[in-house]
C-alpha cells in the first residue's frame, strides 16, 4: 500500500517559512501535494514545523482541517530544506514568501532562475509589488506570476493571479488549476496594476474611513461598525457588483435610479490622508481601548478573528447556491 508521501500528486516548493508559508504549506499538503519549505536558517524552518504541527492538530479537533487527510498524513507530506537547490528539485510550482521587499525578491528569483527547468511555475506571494518590477530579465519569466493570498490564507480563500506582460498563458491556467485544487478561489487580474485588486479596494475604503473620523463626522468605533455589522455583511457572501444588481431590477436598473447619486458623493471625497499627526493618534487610541497592542492582545484578537473566518468559511460552504 502506497505511503501518503508517495501518493502526492506532485511536488511543491515554499521558499520562506514566516506566516504565509506556513500557511501556503498547510494548504498544499491538505490537498495531498508534498511540500519541501526552504528557510535560509534551519532553526526557522524547524520552528514552522513545530508552528504547523499545533495548528493542523487544533484544527483536526475542532473539525476544521482542511482535506480528506488526517494532520498526521499531512503533516508527513511537509518536509524542511535549508538547501534551495534541493527544495526545487522535483518541484512543479515554487511559491515564494519572502518579506515584502523588492531587492530580496529580486534576487531570489534570480537565483530561482539559473536553477529551475522549463516545467517549473514561479509564484510570488507579494501583496503590492509589480510583476514587471519582480520578474523582467529573467530567462523563465513566461513561467512566472504573482499569487497574492489574503491573510490568513488558511481561512481566506481568495488568491490574485497577476501576469507579468510576458506570462505564458498556461502559466496563469496552470496555477489557477492548482489553487482550485487546493481549496482556494484564485481570480485572474489580465493586467498588472499597482495595489492589484484587493488592495485597491481596500486601500478606496481604508481612505473613505479614515477621512470621516479625521472630519469628525463619526467615531473610530462607529466606523468599524458601518463595515462590520453594515457592508461587510453582505459583502461576505456576495461583491459590490451584485450588491448593485440586486439592490434594484438588475445592473441597469441600478445605474439608472442611482448614478447621478453616487457621482454627486464621489465628488466630495477629498484628497488622499496622510495617515499621521493627529487623526493617527485618535484612532489609534481607540483601537487600543478595544485591542491594546500588545503583543499578548494582539495574538489573542487574531484568534479570535481567524476562529470567526474559520466558522464563516464553513457557513459559507455550506450557503453555496445551488
Amino acid at each position: 500500500m502506497a505511503s501518503p508521501a508517495s501518493s502526492a500528486p506532485g511536488g511543491v516548493a515554499v521558499v520562506g517559512s514566516g506566516l504565509i508559508g506556513r500557511s501556503w504549506a498547510m494548504l498544499f499538503a491538505s490537498a495531498g501535494f508534498k511540500v519541501k519549505l526552504y528557510d535560509i536558517e534551519q532553526r526557522q524552518v524547524t520552528y514552522a514545523l513545530d508552528s504547523i504541527r499545533k495548528e493542523m492538530k487544533l484544527l483536526e479537533q475542532s473539525g476544521s482541517l482542511k482535506g480528506s487527510r488526517g494532520a498526521e498524513e499531512q503533516l508527513s507530506l511537509i518536509s524542511s530544506c535549508s538547501d534551495i537547490r534541493e527544495a526545487v528539485e522535483g518541484a512543479l510550482h515554487v511559491q515564494e514568501c519572502v518579506p515584502e521587499n523588492l531587492e530580496l525578491k529580486k534576487q531570489l528569483f534570480a537565483q530561482l532562475d539559473g536553477i529551475v527547468g522549463d516545467q517549473v511555475v514561479l509564484s510570488s506571494s507579494s501583496s503590492c509589488l509589480l510583476p514587471t518590477r519582480l520578474f523582467s530579465g529573467l530567462v523563465h519569466v513566461k513561467q512566472c506570476l504573482v499569487a497574492h493570498p489574503v491573510n490568513p490564507p488558511y481561512y481566506v480563500p481568495l488568491v490574485e493571479l497577476v501576469p507579468h506582460p510576458e506570462t505564458a498563458p498556461a502559466t496563469v491556467d496552470r496555477t489557477y488549476a492548482l489553487m482550485r485544487k487546493i481549496g482556494q478561489s484564485p481570480v485572474r487580474l489580465t493586467k498588472e496594476v499597482d495595489g492589484f485588486a484587493l488592495n485597491r479596494l481596500q486601500y478606496a475604503i481604508i481612505s473613505e474611513a479614515w477621512r470621516l473620523v479625521e472630519e469628525g463626522v463619526m467615531s473610530p468605533g462607529d466606523l468599524d461598525l458601518v463595515m462590520s455589522d453594515g457592508l461587510g455583511m453582505r459583502y461576505a457572501f456576495i461583491g459590490p457588483l451584485e450588491t448593485m444588481h440586486l439592490n434594484a431590477e438588475g445592473m441597469l436598473s441600478y445605474c439608472g435610479r442611482y448614478s447621478e447619486g453616487m457621482k454627486r458623493v464621489l465628488k466630495t471625497f477629498g484628497p488622499v490622508p496622510e495617515f499621521s499627526g493627529a487623526a493617527a493618534e485618535k484612532v489609534h487610541q481607540a483601537m487600543c481601548v478595544k485591542v491594546p497592542d500588545d503583543p499578548e492582545h494582539l495574538a489573542a484578537r487574531r484568534e479570535w478573528r481567524d476562529r470567526c473566518l474559520m466558522r464563516l468559511a464553513r457557513l459559507k460552504s455550506q450557503l453555496q447556491p445551488q
